[in-house]
């Protein structure tokens, strides 16, 4: 199975990201020009937190406030689930179905390199796996 590193080298390293102090209006913004559902919230050049689509509906919308007035801090998550270049993808899964999360923040000496998210993954997976039935299918019509 590939690692981390395999499927960020195949999708990109873009990172979508955004200041604490952001106002939920502009990054939203932010985050529909690319349709991206998360950003990353980056101060002074470290990682401290992830917002989501769903924490404004869940913490802004529902609790009646305007996305207009609310920092990106006041909803964010900061109890962030990391991994590594070198985590295996199945290691990733198992992190977001345990930790019911959808993205990982791939961090590599401190300093973030990329993101991935469990769609990511799973096409990856079965792009990989595609590609391994057809190097099989050849072999056993090439070896007959």
């Amino acid at each position: 199975m590939g690692a981390v590193a395999n499927l960020l080298e195949s999708k990109g390293n873009h990172v979508l990201s955004v200041g604490s102090d952001t106002l939920v209006h502009n990054a939203i913004e932010q985050m529909a020009e690319i349709s991206a559902g998360t950003a990353l919230v980056i101060d002074n050049n470290a990682l401290v937190g992830i917002f989501s689509e769903r924490d404004v509906i869940r913490k802004v919308i529902l609790q009646g406030n305007s996305i207009d007035d609310v920092p990106v801090k006041e909803i964010m998550s900061t109890e962030l689930t990391t991994v590594s270049p070198e985590e295996s993808l199945e290691q990733c899964m198992q992190l977001m179905t345990d930790k019911r999360i959808r993205h990982l923040p791939v961090l590599q000496n401190g300093e973030i390199v990329g993101i991935v998210s469990i769609g990511d993954v799973v096409k990856y997976l079965i792009v990989e796996k595609d590609f391994k039935i057809k190097n099989l299918e050849t072999y056993i019509t090439g070896a007959m």
